[in-house]
């Protein structure tokens, strides 16, 4: 370290700024701070003590970056104390957040990132007296939780957790601003539900901005009964669209200027998506992300760029900037005419918005026929049923993404799913038919040639409905490297061919990569070999469920 300082005092602060910037606020914190004089005066820069995060993501988690007590207690008891007005925003994991926010006072500090919080721990961290002050429970304005839903034995369980803390941090928290619920992986997202209401505490008059996953259309529109009256932004995932027995809530929503939704499927999008968005008649900014179900005895047929000029863009006159992804499905039953991708594309000629990508897929022997069309780049955190048509791109967003075509999907399109989508976390396929250039790669010996996938983020594969060529595709090692610990859904019968009884050596490392397998099919054998083959994985035989 002496011929490091050496080096440093050689150069001049300009440099060391660059150089420090390009580092981790923790590393240099931790490092340099108490070396020198000159040393302190440089690490103490708004640049490195406005944002201190102490988490890190690892294998789709967040973890504490407080690797043993040596480093918590170098911050806590030499740092943090020197530090500590400067500071501004603080991102926590749960099993150090304590000792942090209890170490000394923050008085500038008006932002909080909680990580990995259940309810036990949130209410333990807020019955500390430093922490249940009025002073620190005013300064706080901005908060982002990611809930830690890995210990709940239910589903309900997890939903009722979810609601009782954010009724908690409404309570504590008196003049929230905005408040964010997210989660380090979007399987284990916790949605809040309303079923019986929510609690009377379970409001706020300061907040302006909320982005929250709710389980059903129901606690979307409770959350905008006039609980937050001042609410401006909100962006919502729900996780499912049934029709709610008694449409609620009918008023105006003059103070929303910003609204996003996404779901994954919703066959009431006349009745319900619509009739909420002309509540909102000051809105300026619309994000919709979603997968429509439509049936053609009540419509027209696919959404296109003339659906949406006329039913939204033309309804909403303060709206000015629209982005969306929609992806609409129909049942093919007597139609002598078919919208193709041509047709949908003339229908955004004149559109108000540059960069429409939209495409039409049908599918003969499903019966059924769909059409993508989106704004680029895309916001939407799914993208649901590519085909072979995908024309590519970059999303930064999607995490989840599920794959269907009756033509077959071959390597390189798998390659262009992986680029294009390099934060997914789920996968499901669905593809019956064989791969045409799988045979020739093997007569000429050359599957060690294809070019390496790998799936850095992903921990959940469903392969269920699959030729058997698509599970030698993410199997085999010397195609498809898998991350540790996936979960993987598939049959039976197939695992049981492609792993030659469960000891194919190919199929084996990305095997062991597996930590809970979901089984499907009636002719199961539970046996040693299997969980041999599986040595790290719990495994559902069809009839057994675990929480997923």
């Amino acid at each position: 370290m002496e011929y490091s300082c050496v080096d440093f005092n050689d150069l001049p602060d300009e440099i060391l700024m660059i150089i420090f910037k390009k580092l981790n606020n923790f590393e240099v914190l931790y490092s340099l701070q108490g070396v020198n004089q000159r040393l302190n005066k440089i690490v103490q820069d708004s640049v490195f003590t406005n944002r201190l995060t102490f988490v890190k993501m690892c294998s789709g988690n967040f973890i504490d970056v407080f690797c043993c007590n040596t480093m918590l207690n170098r911050f806590c008891l030499q740092i943090l104390p020197v530090i500590h007005d400067k500071i501004k925003w603080l991102d926590l994991e749960s099993s150090s957040m304590k000792n942090v926010l209890c170490v000394t006072d923050y008085p500038n500090l008006y932002g909080l990132g909680l990580y990995n919080i259940n309810e036990e721990s949130f209410r333990c961290l807020f019955t500390d007296e430093t922490l249940t002050s009025a002073t620190f429970k005013n300064q706080i304005t901005t908060l982002a939780i990611t809930i830690d839903n890995n210990n709940h034995e239910c589903y309900e369980d997890m939903l009722l957790s979810a609601a009782n803390i954010v009724n908690y941090i409404l309570t504590v928290f008196t003049n929230l601003i905005y408040l964010t619920l997210y989660e380090s992986s979007y399987k284990n997202r916790a949605p809040l539900m309303s079923d019986n209401g929510f609690p009377p505490t379970f409001r706020s008059s300061t907040l302006l901005k909320l982005n929250i996953r709710v389980q059903c259309f129901d606690d979307c529109l409770n959350l905008l009964d006039g609980r937050f009256n001042q609410l401006h932004t909100f962006c919502v995932d729900l996780v499912n669209l049934h029709h709610p027995q008694e449409i609620k809530n009918h008023g105006d929503l003059p103070n929303l200027k910003y609204f996003a939704l996404s779901c994954k499927e919703i066959s009431s999008y006349d009745e319900l998506i619509l009739p909420l968005l002309y509540r909102m008649s000051n809105l300026e900014q619309l994000g919709l992300y979603i997968t429509i179900s439509i049936d053609t005895r009540y419509n027209d047929g696919f959404i296109d760029g003339n659906h949406l000029k006329r039913n939204i863009i033309n309804r909403l006159l303060r709206l000015n900037d629209f982005k969306f992804h929609i992806c609409s499905c129909m049942f093919i039953h007597d139609q002598s005419h078919f919208s193709s991708t041509k047709d949908i594309q003339r229908t955004f000629i004149d559109f108000p918005i540059n960069n429409i990508i939209s495409y039409v897929d049908y599918f003969p022997e499903a019966k059924r026929s769909q059409c993508q069309i989106y704004s680029y780049p895309s916001l939407t955190p799914h993208y649901e049923d590519i085909t072979n048509s995908f024309p590519g791109g970059f999303f930064k967003y999607v995490r989840v993404v599920s794959l269907f075509d009756e033509h077959p999907f071959e390597h390189e399109f798998f390659l262009q799913i992986q680029r294009s989508f390099p934060l997914m976390e789920e996968l499901s396929v669905v593809n019956c038919k064989s791969q045409n250039k799988k045979q020739s790669y093997e007569s000429d010996n050359d599957n060690r040639n294809l070019p390496l996938i790998e799936y850095s983020l992903l921990n959940e594969l469903a392969i269920n409905t699959v030729h058997d060529d698509y599970i030698e595709q993410f199997l085999l090692n010397t195609i498809t490297h898998l991350q540790n610990n996936v979960f993987l859904h598939i049959e039976y019968e197939s695992l049981q061919r492609v792993t030659h009884n469960f000891t194919r050596e190919d199929t084996r490392i990305n095997c062991m990569k597996i930590n809970k397998l979901k089984l499907r099919g009636e002719r199961i054998c539970q046996n040693s070999s299997l969980q041999a083959y599986f040595p790290c994985a719990k495994i559902s035989y069809p009839g057994q469920f675990f929480f997923e």
